[in-house]
């Protein structure tokens, strides 16, 4: 099988419409794989292929009379006589949708160019060999209806020749058939081989994908490890940073007790000095409660010396 370098790569879930109902999908793949566009040199013909596993799930020849049909934003499908489905693509966004149609489109127009080609050859072979096989029994017809006894004694090698000729001819066409079947035989023996290859191309497909992921991932790891290593470089400056900011904590610490401490001896300073004014106010009034008795008294003898000085 001559299928040559892939024309065009993507990947999506393929489902096949299920052969009883006619209606419903029936998943053809468990996840999304890769599906391909060949070009068949063998048969001068456009495929699509797509391999899950070791699983061959579409292998699908284009031709003119297809249309891929956009179902929805991310889905499209195509029917396929021959195999006598319909496959159904999944994509992950709209954007691949539209780029597998394009080239649906280019392929089939591909397809028809090469089918009219096939044809004008196969129509340019055939006309050359009708000429050819008028061109000898004419000649003999004319010769053995209009000639003359002699002459068509004398044409009867012509006759034998052509005779001949025919037999060449029926000899290369069942040489011709044989190798066909031969031919038939080996495409058969290297479409083996090419599903091989295709599940060999696919493990290695899988393989470079699961690379590149984890490239991807190595990437991702070596990022943050120079991200915490930028983080650990400022780590001391951090550590001098909390080492400040903990002695001005401590000092202020130390500065707010000392200040509790003064606080506390003030207010007991403030305790005294309201007790000892409480004494002082009562010693006071004790003092003005002497010195009105006295007043009271000393009035009582100004009054007594009063009434003394008017009797005399």
């Amino acid at each position: 099988l001559g299928l040559e370098q892939p024309i065009f790569t993507t990947r999506a879930h393929v489902f096949q419409i299920d052969p009883t109902t006619k209606k419903n999908w029936v998943p053809a793949s468990k996840q999304a794989v890769t599906v391909s566009y060949f070009y068949d040199s063998t048969r001068n013909s456009y495929r699509v292929i797509s391999v899950d596993g070791s699983k061959v799930i579409i292998n699908s020849t284009i031709t003119p009379n297809m249309n891929f049909t956009k179902t929805s934003q991310k889905f499209g499908q195509w029917a396929d006589s021959r195999a006598n489905t319909v496959f159904g693509l999944g994509f992950a966004s709209e954007q691949q949708l539209s780029k597998f149609a394009e080239k649906f489109q280019e392929v089939k127009e591909a397809a028809k160019l090469a089918r009219e080609k096939s044809q004008e050859k196969m129509e340019t072979s055939s006309d050359q060999s009708q000429e050819s096989g008028r061109e000898t029994p004419s000649g003999n017809q004319a010769s053995s209806i209009n000639g003359t006894d002699d002459e068509k004694i004398s044409h009867v090698p012509e006759n034998t020749e052509a005779n001949s000729n025919a037999e060449i001819w029926k000899s290369k066409v069942t040489q011709s058939q044989d190798e066909n079947n031969q031919l038939r035989n080996k495409i058969s023996e290297l479409e083996d081989q090419c599903k091989e290859v295709n599940l060999e191309r696919e493990r290695n497909a899988q393989l470079s994908l699961r690379i590149q992921e984890l490239e991807a991932d190595l990437q991702e790891k070596e990022q943050e490890l120079e991200n915490l290593r930028k983080q650990a470089e400022t780590i001391p400056q951090l550590m001098a940073k909390c080492e400040s900011v903990t002695a001005k904590l401590q000092a202020a610490e130390m500065a707010s007790r000392d200040q509790s401490e003064k606080m506390t001896l003030l207010q007991s300073e403030i305790e005294d000095s309201q007790h000892k004014q409480k004494n002082m106010k009562t010693e006071l009034k004790k003092f003005m409660d002497v010195l009105d008795g006295k007043i009271d008294e000393l009035h009582e003898v100004r009054q007594g010396i009063s009434k003394l000085g008017v009797d005399n």
